[in-house]
């Protein structure tokens, strides 16, 4: 085959992986558009207060799907070797570490008002925040399970499953909200609260869906998966199984914290530069999903030719990978360009958040290039179990650079620009700049690392 030829047939091979992943996530994600849309429309109070609440929430749930994103790139290998018992094995020790994990998080949400009131958040936004967090923290321990669940039907090249879970969660959130927002069926209106509740009804909902369509799935290692009996060897492979997920989980936790963080300066400024921030920061989270999804089946991709020890075909994978990356970040950055001022329209009709929120969209545009390029480098380095060596490079470029700039920027009146929001968002595009460098060039090292050790012991290069 020529060199175009298998480019194309690894590239049809990554997008029959993406297509899935892409509207697992966006069903997933549109949550937190549903959220936002149905809660801004109660009011502009509440709007601020689940803007607030979900950047809170949001970085230790991400810490909990990158701990159990450990599951993916575990199977992927093991599925590649034919190992069926690692495959169950790894799916259930991320069952039962994810509701442990879960449940430790919890309390993390139902202390935060002293934390709101050091960061200066509005006083009338504190209560309703608080509501909505305590609200959101009981869909942890069962988010903890269905990562488990999830990842493992990725890592064995089944994303359809986590899709289809993904729409029947959405379908219960959105019925959820309007019943618990508004006050329907006799129930009282929760408003920004119930936001809260109908987001740990409809992952609940994921979490038995996922269950069924798994337990049923009839690959190798998908047998007895919701048995009682421990499996052997599963406690010795805890540590194994955290130094793969937790550096992970942290440098996840490390990326979305800092949003969280300037989203909590930015609450300085008031309710309708908050509302603004997060209708940007909200609709770039959507778009997220296209490199995110693709990034997943790079790792799955990976693992499984590792496993097979087709070593040669890597950087053919990452390559491919990484291109397509590049050219979804630029159609997606045009778009938001064009439309910028019919997204604001979708969420708010007050002029003054939306007159804003069209400058933030610009800025959300600009970093979809460096965004894209990063998590895919950051996919490819999962698949290769390559996790600790990423995690202080994202603690450089999003601590080290990019929060301190956008405070200087920001709030500081660094290089004479007026305090506001935009000047975060300068920030988090050099950090993501940074960040896509430097996976960039750790995922050279690493293919040429495994390209050494593979020597002459590799199978022939064929698609």
């Amino acid at each position: 085959m020529t060199t175009l030829s298998l480019i194309l047939h690894e590239a049809r091979a990554l997008l029959r992986l993406t297509g899935p992943l892409l509207l697992a996530q966006l069903a997933q994600t549109a949550m937190g558009f549903v959220d936002t849309v149905m809660a801004g429309r109660y009011s502009a109070v509440d709007l601020a207060a689940v803007a607030v609440g979900f950047s809170i929430f949001i970085p230790v749930y991400v810490f909990l799907l990158g701990l159990l994103s450990a599951v993916t790139p575990l199977v992927a290998q093991a599925h590649g070797r034919g190992d069926g018992k690692a495959v169950r094995r790894a799916i259930r020790l991320g069952m039962g570490i994810g509701l442990v994990a879960g449940l430790l998080l919890m309390p993390l949400l139902w202390w935060t008002d002293p934390f709101m009131m050091w960061m200066g958040v509005s006083p009338e936004v504190i209560p309703i925040t608080g509501r909505y967090l305590f609200a959101i923290s009981w869909g942890l321990p069962l988010g903890g399970i269905f990562f488990a669940l999830k990842g493992g039907g990725d890592g064995l090249a089944l994303p359809r499953l986590s899709m289809f879970a993904g729409f029947f969660g959405l379908g219960v959130n959105i019925v959820a909200n309007y019943v618990l927002i508004y006050g329907k069926l006799g129930l009282p209106a929760l408003g920004g609260a119930g936001c809260g509740w109908a987001t740990s009804f409809s992952i609940l909902a994921m979490l038995g869906f996922m269950a069924l369509l798994l337990g049923r799935s009839r690959i190798d290692g998908t047998a007895r998966l919701f048995a009682l009996h421990p499996d052997q060897a599963a406690t010795t492979s805890v540590a194994a199984f955290l130094r793969l997920g937790m550096p992970i989980g942290l440098a996840l936790f490390i990326e979305c914290s800092i949003f969280t963080i300037i989203a909590l300066f930015i609450a300085k400024f008031g309710a309708q530069v908050v509302a603004a921030h997060q209708i940007a920061l909200n609709f770039a989270s959507q778009v997220y999903m296209l490199p995110y999804s693709l990034s997943t089946a790079l790792t799955v991709r990976v693992g499984f030719t590792i496993g097979r020890k087709r070593i040669r075909r890597l950087r053919r994978i990452a390559g491919t990978g990484l291109g397509m990356a590049l050219i979804g970040a630029v159609l997606t950055c045009g778009g938001i360009l064009l439309f910028s001022p019919q997204i604001a329209a979708l969420y708010t009709a007050d002029p003054a958040v939306r007159q804003l929120a069209v400058v933030l969209l610009g800025y959300a545009a600009l970093f979809q290039l460096p965004d894209a390029m990063q998590v895919n480098a950051g996919g490819i380095l999962r698949g290769c179990k390559d996790t600790r060596v990423p995690l202080l490079l994202m603690l450089c470029a999003y601590w080290g650079i990019g929060l301190p700039l956008g405070y200087g920027l920001g709030l500081e009146r660094l290089g004479n620009l007026e305090p506001g929001p935009q000047g975060f968002w300068v920030g988090l595009i050099c950090a993501l700049v940074v960040a896509a460098l430097l996976l960039g060039g750790r995922v050279r090292i690493m293919l040429r690392r495994l390209e050494r050790q593979a020597g002459q012991g590799v199978r022939a290069d064929r698609p």
